[in-house]
């Protein structure tokens, strides 16, 4: 099989660098094509893919097709594709809000398609990805689409149905997380602490909490009251959260994301 990524930004990069280091994929089977030729020109200097110039050319070469391209870019980008499309091509976009049937409408219904939705801790491989896939692909394709992007983290098949509100707390919560984790460091240099031992204390903390949820099966409810002792200072935090309405805020801004991805459908 050989793998063609159309755009080549943080994503595809972060995607490409993950085969290559795996050990799984063969460098010289994945093809590159980018508008910005300095960027194909990169990638290929220094992962030892192949670069090509044009859309064509990636379709005329490739099986695996990935689009790495922004969700705008679609109604540009779909009808060449369409143009050089053979029945063994799988189609594979990781473009936020655009649904296997819109792609087939550009496309063809009997067009073998995935969508993918890696977040952005795949530039260190650690994505938290999801996948649905179409009627038209084979057991065989769909393995090895995952297999791809198990080089930069864990994959789990979600519903199409779900996909926006997996945007949202798989693909935009790092964001959250970056900020609160900035917060709390913040929050230590008011109270005296430098903030780079400041923010590696938060971070690390904000890991292993993660880490236990995943691995003591125990309800996080449960865990914080594990933390909080009757009387003690850690109720006295959370306290304060739930009265500033710390849930409600995330409650909000997963809302927000969602509708946003929801829009980008229409």
């Amino acid at each position: 099989m050989k793998y063609g990524f159309i755009g080549l930004g943080n994503m595809a990069t972060a995607i490409i660098k993950g085969m290559c280091k795996s050990g799984d994929f063969d460098s010289t089977l994945i093809y590159g094509y980018n508008r910005t030729k300095a960027k194909t020109t990169k990638l290929a200097t220094s992962y030892g893919i192949q670069a090509t110039n044009s859309i064509a050319a990636i379709m005329s070469n490739c099986d695996i097709i990935i689009l790495g391209i922004k969700p705008q870019m679609l109604p540009d980008v779909l009808p060449e594709l369409k143009k050089y499309l053979h029945d063994n091509h799988v189609i594979v976009s990781i473009a936020a809000g655009k649904n296997i049937t819109y792609l087939q409408d550009y496309l063809s219904e009997d067009t073998p398609i995935i969508r993918v939705m890696p977040n952005i801790n795949a530039l260190i491989g650690a994505s938290t990805s999801c996948y649905t896939a179409s009627e038209q692909v084979s057991t065989a394709q769909l393995q090895l689409v995952i297999s791809l992007f198990e080089t930069v983290g864990t994959i789990m098949e979600v519903p199409e149905r779900l996909f926006s509100i997996f945007t949202t707390i798989g693909g935009a919560s790092p964001a959250f997380t970056y900020m609160y984790i900035d917060a709390l460091a913040r929050a230590a240099v008011r109270e005296g602490m430098p903030k780079n031992m400041a923010l590696d204390i938060a971070a690390n903390a904000v890991l292993g909490s993660a880490k236990m949820i995943l691995q003591s099966q125990e309800h996080p409810w449960a865990l914080v009251d594990q933390v909080c002792s009757p009387g003690g200072t850690t109720i006295q935090g959370v306290s304060s959260l739930q009265s500033n309405h710390f849930e409600t805020t995330i409650h909000e801004a997963v809302a927000a994301v969602t509708d946003k991805d929801r829009s980008l459908s229409k």
